[in-house]
């Protein structure tokens, strides 16, 4: 495991130029990658490929790291790990079809409609590209494009009766942003003094009122409420990043 000044000169070297530096950090630090990936298993994806995407987000955060953010590096790289992969899932995890083609489609979904009711029976591919003065593969693309149009309520695996609908898969990305936010959270707070995890310690997993934490900590509740307010206000300055 890499200290953090290690880490720092390794970053520096990679920034540089240093190939194998890079490839150092990424293998010392695919423990990390892996935590962060593991929360979007069971969404189409496969983990390779998912190891693939936090890995990119990974030496995005090597190559944009700083450290007058006054975060340590694998605080800084969690979000950016997250970052790749739900950019995937959201914006290349689905097939696309062109606004083109889906008028295409409609257009030849009305025609056949009104075909059949005409003459009882269905007009060839070859009928329908004359029709609409395009070629042959165009039109069976436009047709097979309705196949990629999903409900939402579609389940992922059709075959499984207890398979989750692509709704609730989308909802996930969305929850797993707060279990991203808490890790990155709970690296801020290591770094904290003791005398402040002890304070939010009081104040947030023990419930304590200000004055019953200034009765422990044998101080007044306007120290404990000065003290709690700079607290909060480092840690949200650092959480940015």
């Amino acid at each position: 495991m890499l200290g953090q000044d290690e880490t720092i000169k390794l970053v520096h070297l990679a920034q540089n130029g240093d190939e194998n530096a890079k490839s150092i950090l990424v293998n010392e630090n695919s423990p990390l990658i892996k935590s962060v990936i593991k929360i979007y298993r069971n969404k189409g994806v496969e983990y390779d490929d998912l190891y693939q995407l936090g890995s990119l987000g990974f030496v995005k955060a090597i190559n944009n790291f700083n450290e007058s953010f006054g975060v340590k590096f694998s605080t800084y790289a969690v979000p950016m790990i997250a970052g790749e992969v739900k950019r995937f899932l959201r914006d290349d995890g689905s097939i696309k079809v062109s606004r083109a083609l889906k008028t295409l489609n409609i257009q030849i979904e009305r025609f056949i409609h009104k075909y059949r009711q005409q003459n009882g029976n269905e007009p060839t591919i070859s009928m329908l590209a004359k029709q609409f003065e395009v070629d042959e593969e165009e039109i069976v693309y436009a047709m097979d494009s309705r196949k990629s149009l999903l409900s939402l309520d579609d389940k992922q695996d059709e075959t499984n009766p207890h398979s989750r609908t692509i709704m609730e898969s989308i909802e996930d990305i969305d929850h797993t942003e707060n279990m991203i936010d808490n890790l990155v959270l709970k690296d801020l707070i290591k770094e904290l003094p003791d005398k402040d995890k002890q304070l939010l310690a009081l104040r947030y997993f023990e419930d304590k009122t200000q004055s019953e934490i200034a009765e422990i900590l044998n101080v007044s509740q306007v120290q404990v409420s000065r003290l709690e307010n700079k607290i909060l206000a480092k840690l949200k300055n650092k959480f940015k990043y």
